[in-house]
């Protein structure tokens, strides 16, 4: 299994990091052992000084594939959920201010927090699923799958390029503006259309 992360698929966020839009996905990935376990407590890493939260549509792939064709690529993935790409920003400024590769801020162990999958049923509609963190009660990000730069299956495509595609691998398809800090005590807890799927506390 591995997990394979979409970087600036929201114009927004692009905007807010001072970032140009790309003109094709940026990939990104992190190992196996970024995945954060369920009822594992999410620790606050020691060699960070600024963690943020970045809430993301997560998707679980159900079928091998490598040159997938966009218009084959819904039969690739059969679930969904929200997840945090959680990012030691300060390492990943120091790193891209001197040119090198910024795995050690995205890629750390239990960096990647997934929620409870749901299945994506034929009615279901992809191209409207709102999504959304809270902090502690409060919302501090919200998005929805339209506002992609490029869609789940353009995704799916794009990346089949390079990474052959196996059944559990698991897809983070972007974060939309709202990005910010989470500190020791502070409570996450995402939303896919209104369900809640997601919830832990920063220790």
């Amino acid at each position: 299994m591995k997990i394979i992360c979409i970087g600036r698929n929201y114009a927004d966020h692009a905007a807010e990091l001072g970032n140009a839009v790309p003109e094709e996905p940026v990939i990104f990935m992190k190992p196996k052992s970024a995945l954060l376990q369920a009822h594992t407590p999410f620790y606050y890493p020691e060699f960070t000084n600024e963690l943020h939260y970045e809430c993301e549509l997560v998707l679980r792939v159900c079928k091998n594939g490598k040159y997938i064709q966009e218009r084959h690529a819904a039969n690739y993935y059969n679930a969904i959920t929200v997840g945090i790409d959680f990012t030691a920003r300060d390492i990943q400024d120091e790193c891209k201010k001197n040119g090198l590769p910024w795995e050690k801020a995205k890629a750390f162990d239990n960096s990647a927090a997934v929620g409870k999958f749901i299945d994506l049923t034929p009615d279901f509609n992809k191209k409207n699923i709102n999504f959304s963190l809270n902090k502690n009660n409060e919302t501090v990000q919200q998005g929805n799958s339209g506002q992609m730069i490029f869609s789940f299956d353009s995704i799916i495509s794009h990346i089949s390029n390079y990474f052959s595609l196996n059944i559990g691998d698991l897809i983070f398809t972007g974060t939309p503006a709202g990005v910010g800090e989470c500190v020791v005590g502070d409570e996450l807890e995402g939303f896919l259309n209104g369900q809640s799927l997601l919830k832990l506390e920063v220790k």
